[in-house]
């Protein structure tokens, strides 16, 4: 059995060949500073989900925004990537927006609030026995 299926192997260069490519190719003044965070390809590649992240675009108009500039230059994505990997077929891009990203940074945001009340609570707990144990030292 092989170890990683060809899919695989096609999404993982995709996703390099992409980075480099919007990083440095597109020249859309709209679109911020994008990461692909993943990529998944169909089994037939035809289709490939590509996942992007926006450093400090949080609001869906410019979400969204930036995804249509993406899909407008998918055409052309799709031909630099045909010249700098060999398949017979490149997938058609489609973009998405990948919010777990978002979403991680606001659990761990909660997690920090979670231990930082517990350690408080802790320590509110410990000051109240500490004196409970000097009172009663003093009653002996």
């Amino acid at each position: 059995m092989r170890e990683f299926k060809r899919t695989d192997r096609v999404a993982d260069q995709l996703q390099k060949e992409l980075a480099v490519l919007i990083q440095r190719e597109v020249k859309d003044p709209r679109l911020g500073m994008v990461t692909v965070s993943g990529v998944t390809v169909s089994r037939d590649l035809g289709y490939s989900d590509v996942y992007v992240t926006l450093l400090g675009e949080q609001e869906p108009e410019r979400i969204k925004e930036n995804l249509q500039v993406l899909k407008r230059s998918s055409g052309f994505l799709r031909s630099q990537i045909a010249k700098r990997i060999k398949l017979r077929h490149v997938p058609e891009l489609r973009f998405h927006f990948d919010e777990s990203v978002v979403r991680g940074q606001q659990l761990s945001s909660l997690i920090d609030e979670a231990v930082t009340t517990d350690r408080a609570r802790y320590q509110d707990e410990g000051d109240d026995q500490d004196t409970d144990t000097e009172q009663s030292e003093e009653t002996r």
